[in-house]
Parts: structure tokens; C-alpha cells; sequence
């Protein structure tokens, strides 16, 4: 889960994570209201979307008195913002932050996270701030820290060390510092994060060290045993088909560009089909993993979010049926095909538990479903339909 800027800094402060002063606003006359609290110019005026590449968009604005507040929150509210996160469709900017201007010195970039890999929690640190991270680590990878950390051991002062001597920090700013990394370590774990990011992290001319930007990113899964947080999930920012899936308990994500919708029970196998679609000359329009114990009623309403996205012109179900049975399978297929009508071929393997039956269901549904004996055979006729 994902949330914006404004709620990022108000779990930062929660932690003692310095930020520079600000409110979101959701309307101009609350913007320029705002920016008469703060009571000194300049201030910056952020749209907020889930996206990063805001400043570059033109989400971004420096106002340098009461007018330009006014002139800035009258153009971002209510844009559609492109940046290189949100695609060309861009997001609609419904809410700002707007927040002190500050003396800026230095632009640091911080984040921590979980490793997979490593199975430890990795900081990564740079003095090239303010930039994109992912074009840092391609050009130049050398100027990126990398601390781990043992999540069974937790954060140590010399964890903390080495990251304020790699980004050249002495005295003390090392020590805001350090005390600053060791709050977002404690941020991180005890909020089940999946990401927290600053970038930048400035220094500022009056000597302070300081979160200027703010991003956090959450397990989904942890949601469950985080209800105040979940509390800031914000839906107008979620593809609506996402959102609908989610009501079912699905986990279904949109694909850019695709055009073959699939349906599969298990991450693993869900992964493979989408390979197998692209190998066969397709592009997957989504991930769908109904899960191994999926009800008739899932499956039929995971169909029918795959149908409702008009760039699919074909899917593909590949089900293995062990806890989800097949003739559950087909029965969900079968009742969300008579209610939403298929126009698009649909073909469909199965093996497992109660394939027979399964397999019957679908012969006598009558409706116009593609039968596929083994997962070559699915390819291929996949294959049949990316070329038409």
C-alpha cells in the first residue's frame, strides 16, 4: 500500500523525524490559508499522487508571496500530472501540501528497506540527492551506501556510523543524523514498511537535517495489524479494477499495454503463464492469482474483472487444481461468462482435482470457451489469437 507525502511526514513526526512545516490542502482558499499559518515566504506548493517525478511534471511550485500560492494551487489542483511514474495517462492532483521553503545547502538521498536477498534490513544512502535514484545506481553505482542489518540483532550506533562517514557528515550534522536513521529504522520495522525513502534529505545553511520529501510504501499483508495506518489507503489513486478485486479478496494487478487477460491459482504459475503468453507473441494485460482455495463466487468475479478491461482480446485460464477444485473453477467461469457475455476467446487448461468434472461443465455450459489439453497446447492456441 501506498500513501502520500503529507501522511509519510506525519508518520515521520509521530517518530521524531525532523520535516519542514506544512498541512495538506484540498482546495485553493485552504492553500493560501496555509501558507498565512506558516507566516513567511517562500512557500512550496506539492501536488500529491502516488507518483514520484512531481517537480519535473510541473507539480511542483516555489511561491514567493500570497499571489503565487493562489496562482500555483488554481493550476496543480484539478491537473492531470504526468510524470515517468504515472505513464502518459498521468494521475488528477485532488490535494496538496503545502510547506515551508527552506535554506538549502546539501541534498542527501536515504531510504531504508527489507533485502530479500539477504534476508536483513538494507539502508541505502547517496550525496547524490535530489536526483532519481534508479538513474544513480545505473551511471554511477559507486556513490551508493549500502548498510545491512540483521532485523534479529536491530539497529546498532555503528550502523548508523557508517552511513553519516559515507556521506561525508561530521560533528553535528553526523549526530542529527545518525539519531534521524535510527528513528526511520524503528519506522520501518515496527510499521511492517516495505520501503521509506527520502529524497532529498537536505542539509540546510542554518546547520539542521532535515526530511524535505517523504515516501513509504506498506505490506499489504501486514495491513491486518496496522488499522490505523491502513486508514490512510487512498482509492482515487488505485486502478478501479485493483479496487474491485480487492473486495474479493483477489490479487490482481493491471499490466500497461497488455492485451491477453490470464487467470491463475498460485504466484509461482501465474508468473509462468505470463511468460508463456509473451513467448507465444502476446503481452499479459494483468497479473490474477485467485489463490489455491478461490470460491466459484472468486473466480467468477476475477472473469469478470478481466473482461471488463477492453484492451484484453483474449485470456487465458491455467489452473492446477489442488485445494481449488476444477469443477469449482468451471462453474465460476461458466456463471460470470453468462452474466457479462463473452465477445473474446477464452481458453482454458486445467488439471488437477476433479478435472473430469470440470472439464464437462465447460463442454456443456454451451458457451464458445477454448478447451487446451496441456499448457503446450494453451500456447498455442494463444499464440492463434495474438496473431489475429
Amino acid at each position: 500500500m501506498k500513501i502520500h507525502e503529507y501522511q509519510a511526514k506525519e508518520l515521520f513526526q509521530k517518530y521524531g523525524v525532523p520535516t519542514p512545516r506544512g498541512k495538506a490542502a484540498f482546495s485553493v482558499d485552504e492553500a493560501k490559508k496555509i501558507a498565512a499559518e506558516l507566516g513567511n515566504f517562500p512557500v512550496v506548493v506539492k501536488a500529491q499522487i502516488h507518483a514520484g517525478g512531481r517537480g519535473k511534471g510541473g507539480g511542483v511550485k516555489l511561491a514567493k508571496n500570497a499571489a503565487e500560492v493562489n496562482q500555483y494551487a488554481s493550476s496543480i489542483l484539478g491537473m492531470t500530472l504526468v510524470t515517468h511514474q504515472t505513464g502518459p495517462e498521468g494521475r488528477l492532483v485532488k490535494k496538496l501540501l503545502v510547506e515551508e521553503g527552506l535554506p538549502i545547502e546539501k541534498e542527501l538521498y536515504l531510504s531504508v528497506l527489507p533485502d530479500r536477498g539477504t534476508a536483513k534490513i538494507v539502508f541505502m544512502a547517496s550525496e547524490a540527492g535530489g536526483m532519481d535514484i534508479e538513474e544513480v545506481a545505473a551511471k554511477t553505482p559507486e556513490k551508493i551506501i549500502k548498510v545491512y542489518i540483521d532485523p534479529l540483532l536491530g539497529m546498532k550506533g555503528y550502523h548508523a556510523n557508517e552511513l553519516a562517514f559515507g556521506l561525508n557528515l561530521s560533528g553535528d550534522l553526523a549526530k542529527q543524523f545518525s539519531a534521524m536513521a535510527t528513528k526511520l529504522y524503528k519506522l520501518c520495522v515496527e510499521t511492517d514498511a516495505s520501503l521509506v525513502e527520502i529524497n532529498p534529505l537536505i542539509l540546510t545553511k542554518d546547520g539542521r537535517v532535515i526530511a524535505l520529501d517523504g515516501k513509504i510504501n506498506f505490506d499489504d499483508n501486514a495491513m491486518y495489524r496496522h488499522k490505523d495506518i491502513a486508514e490512510y489507503r487512498d482509492l482515487d489513486e488505485e486502478d478501479p479494477a485493483e479496487v474491485e478485486a480487492s473486495k474479493y479478496e483477489l490479487n490482481y494487478i493491471k499490466m500497461p499495454s497488455g492485451n491477453i487477460g490470464n487467470m491463475v491459482n498460485g504466484a509461482g504459475l501465474a508468473m509462468a503463464t505470463m511468460d508463456i503468453i509473451q513467448l507465444a507473441g502476446a503481452t499479459p494485460a494483468n497479473f490474477l492469482d485467485v489463490g489455491g482455495g478461490a470460491s466459484a463466487e472468486q473466480v467468477e468475479n476475477g472473469f469478470r474483472i478481466i473482461l471488463s478491461d477492453p484492451s484484453v482480446k483474449g485470456v487465458l485460464i491455467n489452473i492446477f487444481g489442488g485445494i481449488l477444485r476444477c469443477d469449482r473453477l468451471a462453474n465460476g467461469v461458466v456463471e460470470a461468462a453468462k452474466k457479462v457475455g463473452i465477445k473474446i476467446p477464452v481458453v482454458i487448461r486445467m488439471e488437477g482435482t476433479n478435472v473430469e468434472e470440470g472439464r464437462e461443465i465447460l463442454a456443456k455450459s454451451g458457451l464458445n470457451l477454448i478447451t487446451a489439453k496441456d499448457i503446450s497446447d494453451a500456447a498455442q492456441k494463444i499464440a492463434e489469437i495474438a496473431k489475429r
